[in-house]
């Protein structure tokens, strides 16, 4: 394989000048006008757009390869109407002896629906074979009785399970063999590459470290891949010396240690974010506020002793009493980490982000996707919610990613939505937000601003210059190509 190539008559940079880019080994080595050809192939880019590879910087890439396969049920507008996909989805699949498994469908949201998930309507549709529905934001989960015989809660009385409880059921389900789920994660970073990802953090809720070192034994990753790690996995890498930021033996280099997960409450659209108001409807009830995850003493025991052996504490936190608890404990350890969400802020903890060396990994796909909830469950305070503009002009680090299966693994999405702040006909969500394009392909691309010699050769090259394309044209955006390590992932070879 040539380890040099050049890629001529490019525009290097969004809005930048037209030139020429040579890699050599897997790195940027000469980047200007005057790079013209060199000792390998050379590509003629005709014009088009040159950028830093772009990250997803959250994705349970083992779940959002599953959900590819399994009923869809986003656009479930009801419970009822989710019943009835499960009925048609049920007799569609039964015929080729799929009857023995399960019913596993993804993506519904009750967080507006007029009625109540309840185990009946399931029921009453599937009464034979096991139903289990997995909401659109993972913290709920839907079950007929036959579901809930199966993952050992039978006689739940609702058959809808939130938070802790409907982790621990999901995770009861018979799992697909590992080497069909490698075959289906390969799938998804195929997909990845072709929307110009190049790297993802990967939080999908498993051994993360065991499965990767597995998957890249047998195969080349598709893209890389920070690898992040659960409290019951902590002891197992500590003991092997393993700190964030460290490639795992026999994966290339591609292959990293991520950072700690840790959970402080849970989501918008279950109202279990924990809020310092009371979500409505909820008033007088145990989950008024919204649930605690971890408790505060035990959240900065686990970020204390993962930073204290090299390993970055992420800690999960959407609602703004959540946010508080977290920076709280940051400044408790001393050191610097992530919070994943952010998503409603306290206008006190604004700055905090950037004066503790905290990251805020957000997801602004969800700012769109989640405006109608926001507006119902979080009214009056959605001027601070998503807020990526208040963030960004108090020096806070923003990294974006999909979350997906929450939302699709393409960061042009996400990029949309936060310049956009809609994605639809209506007008933007709290414009004030707003980011400029430049400000989102930073974001997305672990804030690499520009192209540089001496930097890994991780690019993107797409069609339309971002700062010309519209709202429609930047969130379909067409990607020619996508170059990890200097190898073409997606297009031509």
């Amino acid at each position: 394989m040539p380890t040099s190539l050049t890629l001529t008559r490019a525009r290097l940079g969004s809005g930048g000048p037209l030139g020429g880019l040579r890699i050599t080994d897997g790195r940027i080595t000469a980047l200007g006008p005057d790079v013209t050809g060199g000792d390998g192939p050379v590509r003629d880019l005709d014009g088009r757009t040159v950028l830093p590879g772009l990250w997803d910087a959250h994705v349970h890439l083992g779940q959002w390869a599953k959900v590819r396969h399994q009923l869809d049920l986003a656009g479930a507008a009801s419970a009822r109407e989710a019943a009835e996909a499960v009925r048609a989805y049920a007799a569609a699949t039964a015929g080729a002896g799929a009857g023995a498994g399960p019913v596993v469908g993804y993506g519904f949201r009750d967080g507006l629906w007029p009625d109540t998930p309840e185990k009946s309507l399931l029921d009453a549709v599937c009464p034979d074979r096991a139903v289990a529905l997995v909401s659109g934001d993972l913290h709920a989960a839907w079950f007929n009785s036959a579901g809930l015989t199966l993952v050992g809660r039978a006689g739940h009385p609702t058959g809808l399970l939130r938070e802790g409880d409907a982790f621990r059921a999901v995770s009861a389900l018979p799992d697909v063999p590992s080497g069909v789920l490698d075959g289906w994660v390969a799938d998804a970073c195929g997909a990845a590459a072709a929307r110009g990802v190049c790297g993802v953090v990967d939080f999908h809720i498993a051994d993360n470290v065991g499965d990767w070192t597995r998957r890249a034994a047998r195969a080349r990753p598709g893209v890389r891949v920070d690898a992040a790690v659960y409290p019951p996995y902590l002891d197992e890498v500590l003991a092997r010396g393993l700190r964030t930021g460290d490639a795992l033996p026999g994966t290339g280099g591609l292959v990293r240690i991520g950072p700690l997960k840790l959970f402080t409450d849970g989501s918008l659209n279950t109202r279990t974010a924990l809020c310092r108001d009371p979500y409505p409807g909820l008033e007088g009830t145990p989950g008024e506020y919204g649930v605690e995850e971890t408790p505060y003493e035990e959240l900065v025991r686990l970020m204390r002793r993962a930073a204290e052996h090299g390993i970055m504490p992420a800690v999960h936190a959407i609602g703004d009493r959540a946010n508080t608890r977290a920076l709280d404990a940051f400044a408790e350890v001393g050191r610097a980490g992530r919070i994943e969400h952010a998503q409603l802020l306290s206008p006190d903890d604004v700055a905090r982000f950037a004066a503790l060396g905290v990251t805020a990994g957000v997801q602004p796909a969800h700012a769109t996707d989640d405006r109608d909830v926001a507006d119902r469950h979080w009214a009056g305070r959605t001027g601070r919610a998503f807020a990526y503009g208040d963030l960004l002009a108090a020096g806070a680090q923003l990294e974006f990613g999909s979350d997906a299966p929450v939302s699709p693994l393409d960061p042009w999405i996400g990029i949309a939505a936060a310049v956009h702040r809609t994605a639809d006909e209506r007008p933007a969500w709290h414009p004030e937000q707003r980011m400029a394009v430049g400000d989102a392909l930073t974001a997305s691309a672990r804030g690499r601003a520009a192209l540089a010699v001496g930097d890994a050769a991780d690019l993107v090259v797409v069609d339309v210059d971002p700062l010309k394309a519209d709202a429609a044209t930047l969130r379909a955006m067409p990607v020619h190509a996508t170059l990890t390590d200097g190898r073409f992932t997606h297009g031509p070879v």
